[in-house]
């Protein structure tokens, strides 16, 4: 293929991958992309940075290649590496990278941004009020307000919708602002690679050039000691330089475990402001919200019946209403509220009945005949592995707690702990009749 061939080739991908992607997420990780070269069946794509390269391989290289083979039979492979600003081409829609503009463009590295996630689609109630007042007038001041604004409440409950609600709203307001948002996983993930690769001081200054820095789910670091250092340090520079930082956790400053006391001080010093858990009027108002959006009519007793039903938090509650939305248009179930009892039995089951973390861990240590202290202790030897990763397989299965949360519960794990576990007995239970036996056993002992 000729240059011209090339291009066209890389448009028609770009633009379908717009339109299965959406916007936001083709800006933030597509476009700095740039077509090179096609030899011997292999397509030879650019990128601007060692990160953005590998974010690419790791979740979208099967996709652009499907697209791509479909736009042209020959392409067996595609090889996406990272070069030299001076020697990439001009990318499809969208600016040349240079030395100069190299950390400017930084801001891609961010997580992309939910369009669904604004202000405008938040519901504000008694539970929420101050936290949505904050972040409303930390993305409506040219001025920094408080420093830092620390979000906190428990899973599902509405973080994560003010973080992307303020990142939209700053960058609609203030285009100008560098701004970057991101989970603590990925701060640490560039930190980690800017010392594998000696090149921390790039890292510094990457971070300290952002107007606005916002990151998500802060507990990921706690017992990181490393990684707590260099925030530590980012974050003086950014206030120092007033600078935004807002940060959300799960738990206030002050509670959070593994976190060195200097850095649970500097986290305290703006303003905290957490979101409690939802009441009845807040989740009817999320329900109706959410079904003024859908062309089916759902009617008001059936809103009423999830509201006082699933009660955890509001990722359960959208979800439970999709559920019915779903069964109403794929299937034409008639929406009812002896239908949704029956759509959400599972649901409803484990709403009405809290299963902690604490109760699943002793009726499996009973089970096998263990020490309550093997849950928590660091013994790989297999009569106490097995029980502790069926612990935390149910866990996963039986509560609503995220798996860094479940790992927290069982010695402070890292949450790759659990979600090995949880895999590997996914896969045993499908090959081991006992051992299938012995958790559904527990199971139905633990929801009776």
């Amino acid at each position: 293929m000729d240059n011209f061939e090339l291009e066209e080739l890389w448009r028609s991908v770009y633009r379908k991958l717009q339109s299965e992607l959406g916007r936001a997420v083709v800006n933030s990780w597509i476009s700095p992309l740039s077509v090179n070269k096609f030899v011997s069946g292999t397509l030879y794509v650019n990128a601007p940075s060692m990160f953005l390269r590998d974010w690419v391989v790791n979740n979208y290289s099967e996709k652009i290649l499907d697209l791509c083979q479909a736009e042209n039979s020959k392409i067996r492979s595609i090889d996406i590496s990272v070069a030299f600003p001076s020697t990439q081409k001009k990318n499809i829609e969208s600016k040349p990278i240079t030395e100069s503009s190299s950390i400017e463009n930084n801001i891609d590295f961010s997580i992309p941004l939910d369009p669904k996630l604004t202000f405008e689609n938040f519901v504000v109630g008694k539970p929420n009020e101050l936290a949505y007042a904050a972040a409303q007038r930390v993305a409506e001041s040219d001025k920094v307000a408080f420093n830092p604004l620390f979000l906190y409440g428990s899973v599902g409950l509405g973080k994560t919708h003010l973080m992307n609600a303020i990142a939209w709203s700053i960058k609609s307001r203030f285009p100008h602002r560098k701004v970057a948002y991101m989970s603590a996983e990925k701060f640490m993930y560039h930190f980690i690679k800017s010392v594998r690769y000696k090149d921390t001081m790039a890292f510094k200054e990457q971070f300290r050039a952002f107007d606005v820095l916002m990151i998500d789910d802060i507990q990921f670091i706690c017992g990181k000691d490393s990684t707590q250092e260099e925030f530590f340090h980012t974050f003086n520079a950014l206030v120092d330089n007033n600078r935004q930082v807002i940060v959300s956790a799960d738990k206030s400053p002050s509670d959070l475990d593994g976190i060195e006391e200097r850095l649970k001080s500097r986290l305290g010093w703006g303003l905290v402001a957490d979101i409690h858990p939802t009441t009845y009027e807040l989740r009817l108002g999320i329900l109706q919200s959410k079904a003024a959006s859908f062309s089916v009519k759902i009617p008001d007793k059936v809103l009423e019946f999830i509201a006082h039903k699933v009660t955890s938090n509001i990722r359960e509650l959208e979800g439970a209403l999709n559920r019915i939305v779903a069964g109403a248009e794929f299937i034409g179930r008639e929406i009812s509220v002896d239908s949704a009892r029956e759509v959400l039995s599972d649901l409803l089951r484990t709403s009405e009945r809290k299963i902690s973390v604490e109760e699943i861990q002793k009726k499996v240590a009973a089970h096998y005949s263990i020490k309550l202290a093997d849950m928590f202790s660091e013994r790989r030897v297999r009569q106490v592995a097995v029980p502790r990763q069926v612990a935390m397989y149910l866990a996963k299965k039986l509560t609503t707690l995220s798996l860094p949360e479940i790992g927290r519960n069982f010695g402070g794990r890292d949450h790759t702990t659990v979600l090995h576990a949880v895999r590997k007995i996914e896969q045993i239970i499908k090959e081991d009749s006992s051992l299938a036996e012995d958790v559904s056993l527990l199971t139905n002992i633990l929801t009776k």
